[in-house]
């Protein structure tokens, strides 16, 4: 049967507040479970408590190739553009061409122009047309015979000459008298001259007062319109008059180019581009397709200033750079496309590379930690150019040293880590 265990009567000559104790065994099996939970408890806490190894990515320092990059904002531009103006004064007809359009040399017609119609002449101004006119005719009679007169008196004096020239008698005239004919003889033959030039100017004159009052009529035939051609292959970039109107001579038309022959211009700090060399390797990115390689052609000499987003006035200098090879991608750019362009300052191709996330800077020092069997160990870094991903080392690690990258704010020198797992 078992064992009965409800707790036995109170003696007859006990208290009445005197309670009933249980067994002893049973009050030991409570405190041997009330120490147990608060142990466990203890050591709970214990355990939350103590510091863990922190999970950090590792980093290993090795030697590579390093090439440093400056990027800026740039744009296509076609390299060679023509500008077509108006060779003549006239009536330009309406151009037909759009944007786009592919154009000939010497085949395609761009527009045509017919020559504009003189002014026409009120009364008084025909008036004052028809009496220079008048006067210039005048001018050219008196000229005409004043001419007469010079001949006249010359041929006299040409007769007196020989006259005097053929009398070989000595005493008969002094050597006085016969210079003075053979002078006389000479100079009649220059007023003849000069005459005659004066009759040129008066019919010169009389031309151009009979021109003022010519008025042109509108030419009706085919050969009095002027056609203006492609002088270059390519296609039009933009039309700058494209209505019908009376253009003068240099007036802009169209715009034409190549747009196959593509360049790059960047605008580039000007301490920047000190470092730039013709020939430096540039990256040609965020054009909408994959990224295209390019060289630098020309660093133009002369800087301008240009006020940046912030307010900030900044010496810039434009960089031309050329695509390697025309792929089939990039056919797809036009002029004045927007691009990224990265291009080349320095590079080396045997440097020893520490990743970029490794250092962070403590006062003027760039420090990293190193991974030394579980543990972190600050080191002082010598750092050199970067790339944004790797760093040139030049004195504190070696090859083949284990580096943490991006380490939380938890980790101090010594403290406890281990490497994270790979997924």
């Amino acid at each position: 049967m078992p064992e009965d265990l409800t707790p036995s009567p109170a003696p007859a000559n006990s208290a009445p507040w005197e309670a009933r104790r249980p067994p002893r065994g049973r009050g030991l099996l409570r405190k041997l479970a009330t120490l147990l939970v608060i142990g466990s408890l203890v050591a709970l806490v214990i355990q939350a408590m103590s510091p863990r190894p922190v999970d950090v990515e590792v980093g290993v320092v090795k030697p590579g190739p390093l090439t440093v990059f400056v990027s800026e904002e740039g744009k296509t531009r076609i390299r060679n553009r023509y500008v077509v103006a108006a060779p003549l004064a006239g009536s330009m007809q309406r151009v037909t061409l759009k944007p786009g359009d592919v154009v000939k040399v010497g085949e395609t017609v761009l527009t045509r122009i017919e020559p504009g119609m003189a002014p026409l002449l009120d009364a008084r101004t025909k008036a004052q047309a028809l009496a220079r006119v008048s006067a210039a005719t005048a001018t050219k009679n008196r000229v005409q015979e004043a001419l007469e007169m010079a001949r006249t008196g010359l041929r006299y004096a040409q007769t007196n000459w020989e006259r005097i020239k053929n009398n070989t008698d000595k005493g008969t005239i002094s050597d006085t008298d016969r210079d003075a004919f053979e002078r006389e003889a000479e100079m009649k033959s220059r007023e003849v001259r000069a005459a005659e030039f004066e009759l040129q100017v008066a019919a010169f004159e009389l031309a151009q007062a009979q021109a003022a009052l010519l008025q042109l009529e509108k030419p009706d035939s085919n050969g009095a319109m002027i056609e203006l051609k492609a002088p270059v292959n390519g296609v039009v970039l933009r039309v700058q008059q494209e209505s019908a109107t009376i253009v003068s001579p240099g007036t802009p038309i169209l715009e034409l180019g190549d747009p196959a022959d593509l360049e790059v211009e960047a605008e580039i700090l000007s301490r920047d581009a000190v470092n730039i060399q013709p020939g430096a390797e540039v990256m040609i990115e965020q054009w909408g397709g994959e990224a295209v390689t390019g060289r630098v052609r020309r660093i133009e000499p002369a800087a301008f200033t240009k006020v940046s987003a912030l307010g900030v006035e900044e010496q810039r200098v434009l960089v031309l750079s050329d695509f390697n090879k025309n792929s089939p991608d990039i056919k797809a750019l036009g002029d004045r496309f927007r691009v990224e362009v990265r291009v080349a300052v320095w590079r080396k191709d045997d440097a020893l590379l520490v990743p970029a996330g490794a250092l962070f800077r403590v006062g003027s020092e760039w420090k990293t930690f190193l991974f030394d069997h579980g543990k972190a160990r600050a080191q002082t870094v010598e750092a050199g150019r970067s790339d944004g991903r790797l760093t040139q080392v030049l004195g504190g690690l070696q090859t083949g040293d284990e580096v943490l990258l991006h380490p939380p704010d938890t980790v101090e020198d010594g403290s406890e880590v281990v490497k994270r797992q790979s997924k």
